[in-house]
């Protein structure tokens, strides 16, 4: 038990419980399949019916004539059953017609009501003359006994549900003999059987069941060649039929352990089922092959219709209900059933399941059970089908092919159940996963990303690779200036902190996800994020400026919120400021942690230099600097500003950094383009070493009414040409100025 619960983790490990439960599958429809059930056995019936309607017996030649007791006979000759004297004139027309053999249909259990003993009986005023006269005449039974005498003729006998007191067994029974197991056990038996008057019987050059037990849902299918009735063994009326006319004594039964597997006499082999029964090759109902009785008493059928034909005779009537049901047709007389098994067997045209047509069918469906098991998942949904079109077409294909070139019935139903019950098993594990993934993209990116987005990475979660990938991203860093000296003010109100927290992270973090970004973590006051992952976004340098805009406006609402509140309340009020700052480059993003926590992250230069850049805003004045492969990707959208050429610490290549001053309105401003004109004259100046020239911009950019958003960028770059002036750069210097400060 410890070594087999050691194997299942083992399995499911390396391949998925999904897998495991299909394996169990393929199992436990082998174990159904030898059990082998009714609705099974139906479903497979049903396919063989499909087969014989798309392909049923073409008749090559007619051995068989039915003398059909039809509704034109029982009115000239009167309701059956007929006397005895009538049946045999039918008898004995036939023979002189030549047939081969004759068997009946009907079976004669009790003497006939008209016979003269049982007339003289019967009849009031009649003289003692004339009633022993009747009582010396030979029975009408007797009459029929010497016809059937110079004949060869098949009696019927029927099984019956309870057992026959009466029953003679002294009468001839046909000879038997077995190879290998004892095929008692397998037959159907009928607890009763009813045989033919003494007389009758005893005169008779054969006797057959023609009892016909057709399948649950009143379709016959199968006839027995063999069965048992009250202990009995004996044939049915069609194989002894074909024993009687090639003259052999005795009929074999060949068995092995798994049931009976042929019946046959001198010329005949026929293949049955376990349970002795003949699987019928049906051909289309054939008028042709019937004579009405009345015709032939009344000598009026050709002799080519009889001479050398075994003669089946019975009833076509519907009033004498022996109409069945066949896959074929609705309503077959039960006579020409039999007709159709004689005719299967004289021409070659018997259908048959062969013993290894059960190994051939477990064989197929665990070949493709662990086809489907094993490559299923790795398929795509169009690919899948495809290739479960192919193996169902390829099973109906090799079934369809033993039936039609060898008429051998092979089930295709079975591998097809077992292998579509796997590959639905495999179809709701998948679906089962797929939720339980969606559900946890939503839970893990519904606090990170707008709800639309989540959606719809939750309803394609092959674009989200959680190993770890490179692709091209905009980060963001914001942080609010000055908040350690705000936290002070609330040392004895942590909850009013913790609010006011909340109140301005609510709106920059939707401000964010309204444009498409995905939220990192939070850093105290602290929010970093980024676009383009992990779903695409073909313009993320735009979205990502257009929510650091965004946030500014939240902020700027925040602000006059709590200025209004503060003087309502007497309170001291402290603005909260927000440096931003953004880079566009490569980025490594996935999932990022240990085994046991983790998170969605990105790594990577492009995110240090986005964090530099947020730091660097309280420095340049600007709550918004951005990397140049940002500004540049938004240059025709924003108002850009350059600020400077920067060599970041930890970094071997220098950086020019811009700001944004505003959206396509400001930008087309005539002060923004004031503003730009100053400091591309200042920076022009200043990169060529004219420290003079830099300062007169900057004096006249302090004398514009622009003056106050300069103002920092003015004194920090005044300082540092003052330094200069001093203590000049060296002569490769390109203009790049190193960042003392993370």
């Amino acid at each position: 038990m410890k070594r087999l619960k050691s194997l299942r983790r083992w399995f499911t490990r390396k391949f998925g419980y999904a897998r495991l439960l299909c394996l169990l599958l393929l199992v436990g429809f082998a174990a159904l399949r030898m059990a082998d059930p009714a609705p099974m056995q139906e479903v497979r019936l049903r396919t063989f019916d499909f087969f014989q309607v798309l392909d049923h017996r073409e008749k090559t030649a007619r051995p068989v004539t039915i003398v059909d007791l039809d509704d034109r006979s029982l009115k000239a000759v009167g309701q059956w059953p007929w006397p005895r004297t009538v049946v045999a004139d039918l008898v004995t027309n036939l023979t002189r017609l030549g047939a081969a053999a004759i068997a009946f249909d009907a079976v004669f259990s009790e003497p006939d009501r008209l016979n003269p003993d049982a007339a003289a009986e019967t009849f009031r005023n009649l003289d003692e003359a004339t009633r022993e006269k009747l009582k010396a005449l030979p029975s009408n039974d007797q009459v029929f006994a010497e016809a059937i005498k110079r004949s060869r003729v098949v009696l019927g006998e029927s099984g019956l549900p309870k057992a026959n007191a009466e029953l003679d067994k002294k009468l001839p029974q046909t000879g038997l003999a077995t190879l290998g197991e004892d095929p008692h056990r397998f037959l159907f038996e009928f607890p009763g059987l009813l045989r033919n008057v003494p007389v009758i019987e005893a005169a008779a050059s054969g006797r057959g069941l023609f009892t016909i037990r057709p399948e649950r849902d009143g379709i016959v299918r199968r006839v027995p060649v063999v069965m048992q009735a009250q202990g009995v063994i004996m044939p049915s009326l069609t194989f002894e039929m074909l024993r009687v006319v090639t003259g052999t004594d005795t009929i074999f039964i060949k068995t092995d352990k798994t049931g009976i597997q042929s019946v046959g006499v001198k010329g005949f082999q026929l293949p049955t089922d376990k349970n002795g029964q003949l699987w019928v090759h049906y051909a289309r109902q054939d008028p042709s092959i019937y004579v009405s009785a009345v015709d032939v008493l009344q000598g009026k059928v050709p002799a080519e219709k009889v001479a050398r034909k075994l003669v089946l005779i019975g009833t076509s009537a519907v009033g004498l209900n022996d109409i069945k049901t066949t896959p074929v047709s609705p309503a077959m007389p039960g006579v020409e059933i039999h007709a159709q098994v004689l005719e299967s067997a004289l021409t070659g045209g018997i259908v048959a399941q062969p013993g290894y047509g059960i190994a051939l069918e477990f064989f197929a469906a665990i070949v493709m059970g662990l086809l489907v098991i094993a490559f299923a998942p790795k398929f795509g949904p169009v690919t899948l089908v495809g290739v479960g079109a192919l193996f169902a077409s390829v099973l109906l294909g090799v079934s369809w092919y033993y039936y039609v070139r060898h008429h051998l019935l092979i089930d295709p139903t079975y591998p097809l159940s077992s292998t579509t019950a796997i590959y639905l098993t495999l179809i709701f594990a998948s679906f089962v996963r797929e939720q339980r993934q969606r559900k946890q993209i939503r839970g893990q990116f519904a606090q990170y990303m707008s709800p639309v987005l989540v959606e719809q990475l939750a309803q394609a979660p092959e674009r989200l690779k959680l190993g770890g990938e490179e692709r091209e991203m905009t980060i963001m860093f914001s942080d609010v200036r000055g908040f350690t000296s705000i936290s002070e003010t609330y040392k004895r109100d942590p909850q009013g902190l913790t609010a006011l927290m909340n109140r301005f992270l609510t709106p920059l973090t939707n401000a964010i996800l309204a444009r498409k970004g995905y939220i990192d973590k939070y850093m105290g006051d602290a929010i970093m994020a980024f676009w383009n992952a992990p779903l695409d976004d073909k313009e993320h340098e735009i979205n990502a400026c257009q929510a650091a805009l965004d946030m500014l406006e939240k902020i700027d609402e925040v602000n006059k919120a709590r200025e209004e509140e503060a003087a309502e309340g007497g309170r001291v009020y402290i603005p909260l400021n927000v440096g931003i700052g953004l880079n566009t480059g490569v980025g490594v993003v996935g999932n990022m942690g240990s085994d046991l926590k983790f998170n969605y992250s990105v790594l990577g230069d492009s995110v240090n230099l986005a964090s530099r850049l947020e730091g660097q805003t309280k420095e340049y004045g600007f709550p918004i600097i951005v990397g140049s492969r940002t500004a540049l990707a938004v240059k025709d959208r924003f108002a850009i500003l350059e600020l400077d050429f920067i060599m970041v610490k930890g970094k071997t290549e220098p950086e020019v950094i811009y700001a944004i001053a505003g959206r396509e309105d400001v930008m087309n401003s005539a002060r923004f383009q004031r503003l730009r004109n100053v400091t591309i004259e200042m920076l022009a100046c200043y990169r060529s070493r004219d420290w003079q020239g830099a300062l007169d911009a900057i004096e006249r950019g302090r004398k514009s009414e622009d003056a106050e958003t300069l103002a920092k960028l003015f004194k920090l770059y005044e300082l540092r040409i003052r330094a200069y002036q001093v203590d000049p750069p060296p002569a490769d210097w390109n203009g790049a100025y190193a960042l003392l400060t993370k």
